[in-house]
């Protein structure tokens, strides 16, 4: 049983509450726009295709990277290796109005800009100039010290899948092991438990009060123009995928929004099963942490869940 001090895997809500208002922190000081190019910051990659794209194109998912790449395996378990790993990875010619494939592999990338960018580690960043801030470090963040912690998978099967699918079998010895306290992804637990598309851990309470951040009247971190920068729409219309900077969009075709949502809501999942869903309308922040991969991986498809669950969340907020 769990109470409201527990902290979940929040695994890639990781990206929008970590990556993103520190990629707006980062902008307003003039340290990183949504035009840097990956080879500015990061000059290991100059000169390749993913040295050429955009900041904006990592956040809105329209790099040309593929979804997922085991990095752990590709590096032979050396961290040190893993931006050299990243010239070699195959990707569609960039566009930041191109079409949205979903990427982990391009926060990950921003992770190591922010921390090039700032010259600090992103788990301090994140306590610096995030959680601290709000009062939240104790509740949210990297490699969570104390407090009792929501228990995850017994073993790496999602992982294990995944190779399989890449015909990888023979990497499998490549995984990093699952230890207390350490993040559900393979790629984070190889990166140290940091990593910009997983690896926070949060309270309920937590990720309610980073993710109202993203509604202006309430806001005490982030600008009326930065939240409207972030919540934009900037992929066409025409596209299945609605995609701000981090934040899915309400309009997104099969999302977990659900029709009770207002369609200037965004949010966004995680694998663990978590989501956590904004409607600026009518300042409703729907927060919902699980960990359904205890004791093993399940492959369900929480969709019609959240859907419910966000409409009994914004009914009683309406009450």
């Amino acid at each position: 049983m769990t109470h409201p001090g527990t902290l979940y895997d929040l695994a890639s809500l990781t990206k929008p509450l970590a990556v993103v208002p520190l990629f707006l922190v980062a902008q307003r000081s003039g340290r990183l726009t949504v035009t840097h190019r990956v080879g500015a910051v990061l000059p290991e990659l100059d000169g390749s295709p993913v040295g050429q794209v955009s900041c904006q194109s990592l956040l809105t998912h329209t790099s040309g990277l593929p979804a997922w790449w085991p990095l752990y395996a590709e590096t032979r378990g050396d961290p040190s290796r893993t931006l050299q790993v990243f010239r070699s990875i195959p990707l569609r010619p960039p566009r930041d109005d191109g079409p949205v494939v979903y990427s982990c592999l391009g926060y990950i990338l921003l992770g190591f800009m922010l921390e090039r960018v700032f010259d600090r580690a992103l788990r301090d960043l994140f306590i610096e100039r995030i959680a601290r801030p709000l009062g939240l470090e104790n509740n949210i963040g990297f490699l969570p010290a104390g407090g009792p912690i929501a228990s995850g998978a017994h073993a790496p099967d999602a992982e294990r899948e995944l190779l399989r699918q890449l015909s990888r079998e023979r990497d499998i010895q490549f995984i990093p092991r699952l230890e207390d306290r350490m993040p559900d992804d393979g790629n984070a637990r190889f990166l140290g438990g940091v990593s910009g598309n997983a690896g926070l851990f949060g309270t309920a309470r937590a990720v309610f009060v980073l993710a109202s951040q993203f509604i202006a009247s309430v806001s005490r971190l982030l600008s009326p123009e930065e939240i409207r920068l972030a919540t934009s729409d900037f992929t066409p219309r025409d596209h299945e995928q609605g995609r701000g900077l981090g934040w899915q969009l309400a309009r997104s075709r099969g999302c977990s929004a659900g029709p009770a949502l207002s369609l200037s809501a965004f949010g966004h999942t995680g694998f663990t099963g978590t989501s956590v869903w904004i409607d600026p309308e009518d300042r409703v922040v729907s927060v919902f942490l699980a960990n359904r991969h205890h004791p093993a991986h399940r492959d369900v498809d929480l969709h019609p869940f959240r859907r419910r669950y966000n409409a009994l969340v914004t009914e009683l907020c309406k009450a």
